[in-house]
């Protein structure tokens, strides 16, 4: 079997070649071409996407960050000039090598990172000292030379842990789950010290992977030790050149790297927007091959479940069915949605309700709701065998160690109840509760707060590097440890603060948290959204109280 002929069954390769190939379109075809997607799907009468919501950059916000970051570069290139006159010391990394070398490295890609970062590095890489869970210990550190070095002074500081992705609370030391892990080194040890294709195949990463296969609705799967690797390197063992990629401009990096390493063609489409994709895919087949205007091999549409910087959740059934019209092949990373998303935590096809059989190669990484380590892939048996003997993840990289297949065996048992109590649905729907209380109190509130309404990562826009650096130090001041996000890992103007929900989380730590956001919200003038009017933490929740004081007069007036 070749990489051309993967996971193409007989009525695919059929398909593919009528579908892929633009001398053999009829009539028909180019009427569906024309007509494209107009309708939307619906789920029980409801419309797919109201809960999605990405309200404008306000326009005085946006002057104010390009201003801000004008003024930074000033200052960055005035200080450069001090710096080769030998006015101001140099304390960054210098390229020693003599003169006539070619540089490793050019100044200027280094310019952001002397200038603006480490202005602010304090609010970045922070150690940690315990377990992340709902509330973790930092190591404390101080700077002398603002910022480009740190020392420990020995102390902890304990805080409301905002920023790991522990979706379910199995980050834990004590549990069912860490309690197998550590049992499993006197049975197996911490490696296996051997790729999976020699002697790294134990018989726990088997029962795991039969276990997730069963859990996911799929024939088959295969696990690996690294989940940023999973995508880097099995994209390129499922298409290659000849063959065409349609990549969300929001994939993350290791989609992004694998797809590159593929040496496939790549076209980029709007985040989220089926419109722009259905209209890039028609293009490509009608083009062909840039290069030799012949048909495509594969055509791969790669999009995410939940995108971890929007808060966004693909839309699904919109891409199936373009997947489907069109004959492509659909790769859906479901690395922030398995476990996090849909009433039986099985993701984003549990959410709206999809056939887990309609989409050819599920990824997913168990890295954040399985409080552990590693990725995998599932799908039809013909896709997972490829991969065992052809994916450099399987060949040549070491195998999942035994503690981390542990501690996934015993989370997935407790998520589908094969523990036999109710302690998995039950932190689902505590992660749901939680997501859609604190969603709509910052709502509420006047914030501009990226993403699904059911997404447990919830954006909270900042736009100006002070801010972004400001309002990480106040809330690390009130208890609360949170992660900031800037430039150049969002848009210019796409500055944010990023809250990770957990199941883990109280209603009385949310509260917390609610009124620490309220107060440095307040200080920073972070309530900047147009739809709802700046409101107090105190106002929201008189306005709901009197709501059901309402509600319930209303009641019974009724029952009088």
């Amino acid at each position: 079997m070749t990489r051309d002929n993967l996971v193409i069954n007989k009525t695919q390769v059929e398909n593919n070649g009528v579908i892929h190939d633009p001398k053999k379109l009829s009539n028909q075809m180019q009427t569906q071409f024309q007509k494209g997607l107009t309708e939307k799907s619906t789920k029980k009468g409801k419309s797919e996407y109201d809960d999605e919501l990405f309200e404008d950059t306000p326009m005085l916000q946006a002057i104010y960050t390009y201003i801000c970051y004008a003024v930074l570069n000033l200052f960055g290139w005035f200080r450069d000039f001090l710096r080769q006159a030998g006015i101001e010391k140099r304390k960054g990394a210098a390229d020693n090598n003599p003169p006539d070398f070619v540089p490793l490295y050019q100044s200027y890609e280094s310019f952001y990172t002397r200038n603006v970062y480490y202005r602010i590095r304090d609010c970045f890489n922070r150690p940690i000292c315990s377990v992340p869970g709902a509330e973790l210990e930092l190591v404390d550190r101080k700077t002398d030379d603002f910022n480009w070095s740190f020392y420990y002074t020995g102390k902890k500081v304990k805080a409301l842990n905002l920023g790991s992705y522990n979706y379910l609370g199995f980050a834990e030391n004590n549990g069912p789950s860490s309690k197998a892990a550590i049992q499993s080194i006197n049975d197996y040890g911490v490696a296996s010290c051997s790729p999976r294709q020699e002697l790294g195949t134990l018989k726990c990463q088997l029962q795991l992977e039969e276990l997730l296969a069963e859990f996911l609705g799929v024939e088959s799967a295969v696990t690996f030790g690294m989940g940023f690797a999973t995508n880097a390197l099995n994209i390129p063992t499922l298409v290659g050149k000849n063959c065409l990629i349609l990549s969300d401009e929001l994939n993350h990096a290791s989609l992004v790297l694998g797809s590159r390493l593929s040496g496939a063609t790549i076209k980029v489409f709007k985040h989220n927007d089926t419109k722009d994709l259905e209209a890039k895919i028609k293009k490509a087949i009608i083009e062909g091959h840039p290069v030799t205007r012949r048909p495509w091999k594969k055509i791969l549409i790669v999009v995410e479940g939940v995108y971890s910087m929007e808060g966004s959740i693909v839309r699904l059934p919109e891409i199936i069915a373009i997947k489907k019209k069109y004959k492509a092949y659909l790769y859906l990373d479901e690395a922030h949605s398995i476990g996090a998303v849909g009433p039986n935590g099985r993701g984003v096809i549990d959410h709206w309700g999809c056939d887990s059989k309609d989409v050819d190669i599920l990824m997913g990484t168990f890295t954040k709701s399985f409080g552990a380590a590693g990725g995998y892939i599932a799908g039809s048996k013909e896709l997972v065998e490829f991969l065992k003997l052809n994916s450099h993840a399987n060949c040549y990289a070491s195998s999942m160690s035994p503690p981390v297949t542990w501690q996934i065996i015993r989370t997935l048992e407790i998520i589908m109840g094969l523990d036999k109590t109710n302690e998995g649905i039950r932190r689902i729907k505590q992660l749901a509760d939680n997501t859609h209380y604190f969603r709509e109190k910052l709502i509420k509130m006047g914030f501009i707060v990226y993403g699904n309404h059911s997404s447990p990562v919830v954006p909270v826009m900042l736009y100006m590097p002070s801010k972004i650096a400001g309002f990480n130090r106040l809330m690390l001041e009130k208890g609360i440890a949170v992660v900031t996000v800037g430039f150049p890992a969002t848009g210019l103007t796409g500055g944010r603060v990023r809250f990770c929900l957990s199941a883990a989380h109280t209603r009385e730590m949310l509260d917390k948290a609610l009124e620490a956001i309220d107060e440095c919200g307040n200080m920073a003038g972070l309530r900047t959204s147009q739809i709802n009017k700046p409101k107090t933490l105190k106002q929201v929740r008189d306005e709901e109280t009197k709501m059901n004081e309402i509600e319930i007069e209303e009641n019974v007036e009724r029952r009088i």
